[in-house]
């Protein structure tokens, strides 16, 4: 039995007179370090990805496809897009990507998610690596402390990224013109965007705080039937929170890799109809 006295019981963590006196840091025999090095890799290579796009500047718009990283477009320096999200808001003095702009709201949705929470606390702070593994840290405040107080602006994130799905879906919609701007037409790229905003719309309903905001503050279910139907709708998504939480990454990843292409001149849109 621990007894307190113990050096390693000193050491703070895990390591302390009122947790099991065992020395090693974990019992699993398993590869548990997959799961958390898979999603640091995952979430790096988004990082490195998203940051090179959103400061190019450059390759973001092939009519009649806009890359979902730089819409709606703020500022005068915006390549114009015809009938397209063109809000000139910030005007001419702003020099930088316009990308800039935009993206702190769809970004700060995900930064804040409660699954990406876990997800980049595991990959990349350890705390806790995996289940049933010590964390390293000496101590541990939780969400309580500066910067990770600020997790809980989430709500108001929800907010933000709901009007910017919204405008997605809008160019989603451009998207069944040619290059011409002409209607009645349907590319490969419409296909990408059209699973990208399938997943977008997907991932923001299952949000945590989508399910409270229809289904929170009921003391009685049966005297509201619809919000009551909406919460289960949301709270089946919800389950399956993770899986879309990734889907959708990889997908505005992909839809803006493939305008990317279109407007370097890498190959031509192929036309469906």
């Amino acid at each position: 039995m621990a007894t307190g006295t113990e050096p390693h019981l000193n050491s703070g963590g895990v390591h302390t007179p009122t947790r099991a006196a065992i020395s090693a840091s974990h019992l699993r025999t398993d590869r548990w370090w997959l799961a958390p090095a898979a999603t640091a890799a995952g979430l790096l290579a988004f990082i490195i990805y998203s940051t090179w796009r959103a400061f190019s500047n450059a390759d973001y718009y092939a009519a009649p496809y806009v890359s979902p990283f730089y819409s709606p477009c703020l500022a005068e320096n915006c390549e114009p897009m015809r009938n397209g999200p063109n809000w000139e808001i910030f005007g001419s003095w702003w020099g930088l990507s316009p990308a800039i702009l935009i993206l702190i709201f769809p970004l700060g949705f995900r930064l804040t998610c409660y699954y990406y929470r876990k997800a980049y606390y595991r990959g990349f702070w350890a705390s806790p690596p995996a289940c049933a593994v010590a964390e390293p840290h000496r101590k541990y405040t939780g969400e309580t402390r500066f910067p990770l107080i600020l997790q809980n602006i989430h709500r108001y994130f929800f907010y933000a990224a709901v009007p910017v799905a919204g405008i997605l879906t809008y160019d989603t919609v451009l998207t069944f013109r040619d290059e011409n701007y002409e209607w009645g037409h349907m590319g490969l790229g419409t296909l990408v965007f059209l699973v990208n905003i399938v997943l977008i719309w997907a991932y923001t309903v299952s949000c945590h705080s989508c399910r409270h905001i229809v289904g929170g503050k009921l003391k009685h279910f049966s005297k509201h039937p619809v919000r009551y139907r909406m919460w289960q709708w949301v709270g089946k998504l919800n389950a399956r929170h993770m899986l879309l939480a990734w889907a959708s990454l990889v997908s505005v990843a992909l839809a803006d890799f493939y305008v990317y292409l279109l407007a370097s001149g890498v190959f031509d849109d192929p036309r469906l109809f």
